[in-house]
């Protein structure tokens, strides 16, 4: 059976919560690290949802789908391809995506995230597999146009906003086979499957896990499908995951 939690603002602070129908039964605590149910209810309605996780870091897969890898001119890596994006880069649920004045061409990218929920170092693939607690709708927002001209992708990838994640996480879900879609003001821009992943989420755990340590709420985006395109200040863009849920962001120019 699967189950969704949330992450949310009330009065500045940020609390966990089970999102039941129209509601959220608040936590103590984040779910991973044993939060129990208080009995307080709040309407999902009226509440500011934020990135499902506060976490240490973002981990992101370059060329993980065949076909992305095409489009970009990339040959399909014989290996995980992995990057870091800042904690400040996240950005949560209607939250906008904000354009920098550096770039001229800013991509949406349609990804499934996993949610580790405990600390993971130097884990085979069966140990990385227990790790991953939940799954979340990502887009990995990208100045192309600075990608094309650097070797590694750090300032490409890292502005802030170009975090999104959300709309919640939610466990007892297979990530093995679900539909990816992308769309912006409405028009479907990617559509694929995770079935078509070059390495599956359990693969880039571990991976991972023998370079850097996993921290509870740390963020595995698993790469995207082909389809990627230009966003423009005044777009609506929506990552939909199987199963998850809707993300939505709107775009600006950065102030």
């Amino acid at each position: 059976m699967t189950a969704r939690y949330c992450r949310f603002q009330v009065e500045g602070r940020a609390s966990y919560g089970r999102v039941d129908g129209n509601e959220v039964v608040v936590l103590t605590a984040a779910p991973w690290a044993g939060g129990k149910e208080t009995g307080l209810r709040r309407s999902l309605k009226g509440l500011s949802l934020l990135v499902p996780s506060d976490a240490s870091k973002v981990v992101c897969i370059g060329q993980n789908y065949r076909k992305h890898a095409e489009e970009m001119g990339k040959p399909v890596p014989t290996e995980p391809l992995i990057f870091t994006k800042p904690s400040t880069a996240l950005n949560g649920p209607g939250s906008p995506i904000r354009i920098p004045k550096a770039s001229q061409e800013v991509h949406h990218e349609a990804e499934l995230a996993l949610l580790i929920g405990e600390r993971v170092k130097n884990a085979d693939e069966a140990t990385a597999a227990r790790a991953i607690w939940g799954l979340t709708a990502f887009n990995d927002v990208t100045a192309r146009d600075i990608q094309r001209k650097e070797i590694q992708h750090t300032r490409a990838k890292g502005y802030d906003t170009f975090a999104c994640a959300g709309p919640w996480a939610v466990t007892g879900l297979s990530p093995a086979d679900l539909r990816v879609v992308c769309r912006v003001n409405g028009q479907v821009r990617q559509d694929g499957r995770t079935s078509d992943m070059v390495f599956s989420p359990a693969r880039l755990v571990s991976f991972i896990s023998h370079i850097m340590t996993l921290l509870p709420g740390d963020l595995v985006s698993t790469g995207t499908p082909s389809g990627v395109g230009v966003l423009v200040a005044g777009d609506t863009v929506e990552v939909e995951l199987e199963g998850i849920g809707t993300l939505v962001n709107p775009v600006e120019m950065e102030p």
